[in-house]
């Protein structure tokens, strides 16, 4: 049986999947992790991936990449996001992961990134009618229409967690009406990206989703099969906006469910959730487990059956 490693360079976290395909044609997950990395720390600011940057995400993709290594993998495929697609030195970082990982850090369009974020959807949770699939990062967020199995568009936009943390959430714990502004300028930044409809379904994978997904459900021990196909409800959302915001660092970083690298960006990203809701007019978010590591390894295991 063919295995397949797909390392997913982000600008907040790196996530790391190994699969191979069942009998039945589905998506076995043998390990899937994450770093929370920040990559894109401080990108906004200088145009480029700083030195502590490049060193902390080159050692973890090299701790995943002996790891895929370790378990008989036959192909390892590295993509880099946004954070690679604007920084000015991002071929600096490329030569460093080929140096110290031995292995080919290659930078994606937005839209195959949706094409395969969309791809991880179907795969595991199907669809029924207009849907919207939307994967918001620490420097990104990528949205794709679709009706069933066909998209009917797809586009990413520069919003993530990351900046609008670093514009409006540096004071500890926040500042009030701070909130008010980054929703402002959020739901402002869909409108200018073209992010409109009323969709059948929502469907939101990433990170902060499945965070907040833990959270609602109070999880110690994160289980993607709890999380997968959970409902984040409207109310859900402000009640955790509520939350994070009301808190100090320290004390986010002890809510059951959330993990403590996370809880410095989670109050930007579960904004960016509550204003996709408000832009799509969705009264709740099916959470997806999978993502574009999924996809990128379903695509390519079932191009090894044919």
């Amino acid at each position: 049986m063919k295995r397949v490693a797909v390392i997913d360079v982000g600008s907040n976290s790196i996530k790391y999947f190994l699969g191979e395909l069942n009998t039945d044609g589905t998506l076995k997950t043998i390990t899937d992790q994450n770093d929370i990395t920040r990559l894109g720390e401080g990108l906004r600011e200088t145009g480029v991936l700083s030195d502590e940057a490049m060193a902390r995400n080159s050692a973890a993709i090299t701790r995943f990449a002996a790891d895929a290594r370790a378990n008989n993998t036959d192909k390892i495929f590295c993509v880099g996001t946004m954070a690679l697609r604007n920084a000015k030195n991002t071929a600096d970082f490329i030569a460093r992961v080929q140096s110290d990982a031995n292995i080919t850090l290659t930078v994606i369009p937005g839209e195959e990134e949706a094409r395969l974020s969309y791809l991880a959807v179907l795969s595991a949770l199907g669809t029924d009618g207009e849907v919207v699939v939307f994967d918001t990062g620490g420097g990104s967020t990528e949205f794709i229409f679709g009706n069933g199995a066909d998209i009917t568009q797809r586009f990413s936009i520069d919003l993530g967690a990351i900046r609008i943390t670093e514009k409006y959430f540096a004071d500890d714990p926040v500042a009030p009406g701070s909130v008010d502004n980054a929703l402002a300028e959020i739901l402002s930044d869909l409108e200018k990206g073209g992010v409109s409809g009323n969709p059948k379904q929502l469907v939101g994978i990433g990170g902060t989703v499945t965070s907040m997904g833990a959270v609602m459900h109070q999880m110690t021990t994160y289980n993607p099969d709890i999380i997968q196909g959970s409902v984040l409800s409207c109310d859900e959302i402000e009640n955790q906006i509520a939350s994070y915001s009301a808190k100090t660092l320290e004390a986010r970083r002890t809510i059951p469910g959330l993990q403590p690298k996370r809880a410095d960006v989670i109050l930007a990203g579960a904004c960016i959730l509550k204003a996709i809701t408000t832009r799509l007019g969705a009264l709740s978010i099916i959470i997806s487990d999978r993502g574009l590591r999924h996809g990128l390894a379903y695509e390519q295991l079932k191009e090894e059956t044919k």
